[in-house]
């Protein structure tokens, strides 16, 4: 079975009412829950954790080095910041989708820079909830 952690950044923890122009109105309980539906219906098994953190966030990273298959990760602010985060990606060497609810190419010029993008598979922005996608990660799934 393909195991991946989906870690969601800072303030991601607010969503349902933190500006709903830009990220919806599902709560993050309801993304989580979205995503382990999903998940279950393909036969992947997924971690869906969330923290304001950037040390928590590198721990987890690198504790899924050797337990999990894969990451899809929504930094949130970090990806515009965070070479920590970055290199951590780099390091456990883990096929990594990034993921953002909003488009940040479309939104303030400081979002559309990522510094996650360049050690990542690729990247979703802008489709929502619908956005972590399962599909792309099973391309990098071990055979």
């Amino acid at each position: 079975m393909y195991r991946i952690l989906v870690l969601h950044g800072p303030n991601l923890n607010l969503l349902g009412t933190r500006e709903p122009q830009h990220y919806g109105r599902e709560t993050l309980a309801e993304v989580n829950a979205r995503i382990e539906r999903a998940a279950a219906a393909l036969g992947v098994s997924v971690d869906c954790r969330q923290s304001n953190h950037e040390g928590q966030l590198i721990d987890w990273i690198h504790e899924a080095r050797g337990e999990r298959d894969g990451l899809i990760l929504n930094p949130g602010a970090y990806t515009h910041t965070s070479y920590a985060i970055r290199d951590a990606v780099a390091a456990v060497g883990l096929p990594t989708v990034e993921v953002h609810l909003s488009n940040i190419h479309a939104r303030e010029p400081f979002r559309h820079v990522s510094v996650i993008a360049p050690v990542a598979l690729g990247q979703i922005a802008g489709f929502g909830p619908y956005g972590t996608c399962w599909r792309c990660m099973l391309g990098a799934a071990p055979q």
